[in-house]
């Protein structure tokens, strides 16, 4: 597929300089995928690729090509082999649009001299994942949400596809309070194919719910990566002035305090709830990719696959 042009129109979240480190790279589904074409991916279907599967006996109407003949000479029955189809994998992509990720903390990677928000940065990541996914002859689907599904596009490969998909990314804008656990088990139950499920969010919310909704994706046995956007601001809350802090979700709901007074708290807080879901994704056999929006997107982005590429060799 050819590069699209860097920042222009709907793919200024595709930037030149960024897809030429990723494009080194690729995805391959850990797991079995269902899929639609001939591709690198493993499939639950039988098919006739070089991996072999299994034996199993002959009945009539059987390809005679397919007999293993060194079976028969052992058994004096006759066996057929079986093999492992690949196909393309399926992926869908969650974005989180909800109130809090419009947070830009001072201390975010700087993209055309401003400061990204998290919305932003996770933009810019699941159109990255999308152009990687695609250029590989993948289908991509893409779901945006807040409090409810604002958007749901079904997988497809074609670069048509992408462009929607980036428009999409493109037209968005953050809206009300996150609700992860009723969105995540919706979204589960309309994914019929198993494949890979991408989520990019800053998970602020319940934390026994989220994880409860998480396993209802490994219930329905898809690959799940989750992609933790959260701003510097929010991991080490450096502020040291009597401030006024405001809710991004709820405009009406704020408060004038001391940072120093609740720093601590506020800290330990942060690293349960962190620790908690590192933990319940271990246990599942997620992958969970902590993002701290300070490091540039790309460089996060290709750090984790090329990670991934290591651990599946």
């Amino acid at each position: 597929m050819a590069q699209p042009a860097a920042n222009s129109g709907s793919f200024r979240f595709l930037r030149g300089e960024s897809l030429g480190r990723l494009s080194r790279l690729e995805l391959i589904a850990r797991g079995v995928v269902e899929g639609v074409i001939t591709g690198r991916h493993q499939s639950p279907f039988k098919g006739s690729s070089a991996e072999f599967a299994e034996h199993r006996q002959y009945v009539a109407g059987d390809d005679l090509r397919d007999l293993d003949w060194r079976v028969y000479g052992k058994s004096d029955r006759y066996y057929i082999k079986q093999y492992e189809e690949e196909t393309n994998l399926r992926a869908t992509i969650l974005l989180d649009a909800s109130g809090s990720m419009a947070y830009a903390g001072d201390r975010s990677a700087p993209l055309d001299g401003q400061a990204q928000s998290k919305f932003d940065y996770a933009r810019h990541l699941a159109a990255s994942m999308t152009y990687l996914l695609i250029n590989q002859q993948d289908a991509v689907g893409l779901v945006t949400f807040d409090s409810k599904v604002r958007t749901y596009l079904p997988p497809r490969s074609n670069a048509r596809h992408m462009r929607t998909l980036i428009q999409s990314m493109d037209d968005l804008s953050t809206g009300e309070e996150t609700e992860l656990a009723s969105v995540f088990d919706e979204i589960a139950e309309r994914i019929h194919r198993r494949g890979l499920v991408i989520i990019i969010s800053d998970l602020f919310g319940d934390v026994e719910s989220l994880v409860r909704s998480l396993h209802h994706f490994r219930h329905r046995r898809h690959e799940v990566v989750l992609l933790h956007v959260m701003a510097d601001e929010e991991l080490t809350f450096p502020f040291d002035k009597w401030s006024d802090f405001r809710d991004l979700e709820l405009e009406s709901r704020h408060v004038e305090l001391d940072p120093a007074t609740v720093r601590a708290e506020y800290l330990d807080r942060v690293r349960a709830h962190l620790k908690r879901i590192e933990m319940a994704c271990g246990q599942m056999k997620l992958d969970y990719v902590p993002m701290n929006t300070r490091v540039p997107f790309d460089v996060a982005l290709s750090g984790y696959l090329a990670t991934r590429r290591n651990q599946q060799r």
